[in-house]
């Protein structure tokens, strides 16, 4: 049987593996389900039609599946989707999606999240990121592969994050943060790229010099981005990795913070 503390609150349409683990005074609604290996922290609330996968850690106090901070929601039937291997730490709130916006927020997988951080409405949270103490994201924000947020980074509805981007503590973002890019300031700008984070996930010293000469089309060489991308495009036929700000600025809905 699952290792369920007597205290517990679980309602009997709920759905766990035998293998979950709850916690003192964690309240798990009709419709959650959550699968083998995951660990529900005690005071937690689990609400909502969550799925939540395999060998995640949600920790104590966290409240995951709550209906959204959105006037126009009526109480439709939207969902949270969790990935598996996900750290969720103490006091995270994680709120399920919008019939606006598409009724689902999603977590992907293996992504660290730390303690406070609001995941609001129909956001989508790829995989292997980092999510700094405090961090925010208003509705609508989409966060790329291996993106971290330092601590205390506020990020406007509707804004992408792209893959391998870090963002300083305290930042503020209200516009898209292509890949690889490092942001920071009250108003965030652009600080340069990612390079020691992209040595650590493998990548060479050539394609690094890639992506720098790439930032300085994109950020330095003062072009309008309609040219700043054409070359972009001409620089990703020889090195591959440059393809995804292609294709980030094309798929860009509120500006790129330039």
């Amino acid at each position: 049987m699952s290792q369920i503390h007597p205290t517990a609150i679980i309602d009997r349409k709920a759905e766990l593996d035998s293998t979950v683990e709850v916690g003192p005074y964690a309240i798990i609604g009709a419709y959650v389900r959550i699968g083998a290996g995951s660990q529900i922290g005690a005071h937690s609330v689990l609400e909502g039609r969550t799925e939540i996968g395999r060998n995640n850690r949600i920790y104590a106090h966290s409240v995951i599946g709550g209906a959204p901070q959105d006037k126009k929601y009526a109480g439709e039937d939207t969902l949270l989707q969790i990935g598996d291997g996900n750290t969720v730490r103490e006091f995270v709130t994680i709120s399920r999606g919008t019939e606006q916006g598409g009724g689902v927020t999603r977590i992907g997988d293996d992504n660290w999240i730390m303690a406070y951080v609001h995941i609001a409405h129909d956001c989508l949270v790829a995989d292997h990121t980092i999510l700094a103490n405090s961090v925010a994201l208003a509705g609508h924000v989409s966060v790329g592969n291996y993106a971290i947020l330092g601590g205390y980074s506020l990020i406007h509805q509707f804004c992408k994050i792209g893959a391998h981007a870090f963002t300083a503590m305290g930042s503020k973002v209200n516009q898209d943060v292509p890949p690889y890019v490092v942001v920071g300031g009250e108003m965030s700008v652009p600080r340069g790229i990612n390079s020691e984070g992209l040595k650590r996930r493998g990548f060479s010293s050539e394609q690094v010099q890639a992506i720098k000469r790439a930032y300085r089309t994109l950020f330095l060489a003062k072009l309008p981005l309609v040219e700043a991308r054409a070359r972009l495009a001409e620089q990703a036929r020889e090195a591959q990795e440059i393809q995804c700000m292609v294709d980030f600025i094309d798929a860009s809905g509120r500006s790129l913070l330039r």
